[in-house]
């Protein structure tokens, strides 16, 4: 199997998408660190895997920048290398741009664009080193396209395909390859944690996501993706066709987001 024994390191671990990928994961015999906040959670989610599988809890929020090196660190004291890492960690956005403080636009960008930026900087010179390595990051369909009361976090999406396009560009004579992946619809508590424009918690799961893809079908066709080294790959139902209809027929795109009502 691909991920047998490669190391692979998984943020924002503790649910959702990146659960779902760690137990993915540990059935094809990876070995794995998981990060999130929310060690209790990370413990959960160590102890639902199956088998012999070496998994690292390592906590961390990737908003704190200063505390990410000490991380990688830890990662590489356990396994000695890290072979992929998945910059999955984020927060999405429920409220429209008139209610949405600025400090809560900041917050989404920290952690969904640099919070990624932090981590893939500090793990990119070891892969330097090993002279290879593979750096997968979770943007969305939102990444690119704009949808009312998803301000901070579309540009936040959009903002990691200008930098990852351009750095796999950049490390591919390094033997470091470098997938975007572009999830539609999934069927996890995203919009459950999504910020409301005062930063509380939205607390309420859309009927879109309710409906969405399981999380375990979405992660078996990412790590396919990534496996396959695919540069980017959009997953999820036919709300993944919206770029390309943004491209084609651009009018009528434009005239279906301006009717679109969300909560």
């Amino acid at each position: 199997m691909y991920y047998k024994d490669k190391v692979v390191w998984i943020t924002g671990a503790s649910s959702g998408i990146g659960e779902h990928l760690t137990y993915a994961l540990a059935e094809q015999g990876a070995k794995i660190a998981i990060s999130s906040r929310n060690e209790k959670e990370l413990q959960r989610v160590r102890q639902n895997c199956h088998g012999k599988t070496d998994i690292l809890v390592a906590p961390l929020d990737v908003a704190e920048f200063d505390s990410v090196p000490g991380v990688v660190q830890q990662i590489l004291d356990h396994f000695g290398r890290i072979d992929i890492l998945i910059n999955n960690a984020g927060v999405s956005q429920r409220a429209p741009i008139k209610d949405t403080a600025l400090e809560v636009d900041r917050k989404i960008m920290d952690i969904n664009y640099f919070g990624a930026l932090a981590v893939t900087k500090a793990v990119l010179p070891f892969m330097w080193q090993q002279g290879a390595g593979h750096i997968v990051v979770m943007s969305s369909v939102m990444g690119k396209i704009g949808v009312p009361h998803r301000s901070a976090y579309a540009a936040s999406k959009h903002a990691l395909h200008g930098f990852f396009d351009t750095l796999r560009a950049e490390v591919a004579p390094d033997n470091i390859k470098v997938t975007i992946i572009c999830p539609g619809y999934v069927r996890t508590n995203v919009t459950i944690n999504a910020l409301k424009g005062d930063g509380s918690a939205n607390q309420v799961m859309a009927e879109a996501t309710r409906k969405g893809l399981d999380p375990a079908v979405f992660a078996q066709k990412a790590l396919d993706a990534i496996a396959g080294q695919k540069r980017e790959v959009f997953i999820g139902g036919k709300e993944i066709f919206a770029p390309t209809l943004k491209r084609l027929f651009p009018g009528l795109f434009y005239s279906l987001i301006e009717k679109i009502k969300t909560t």
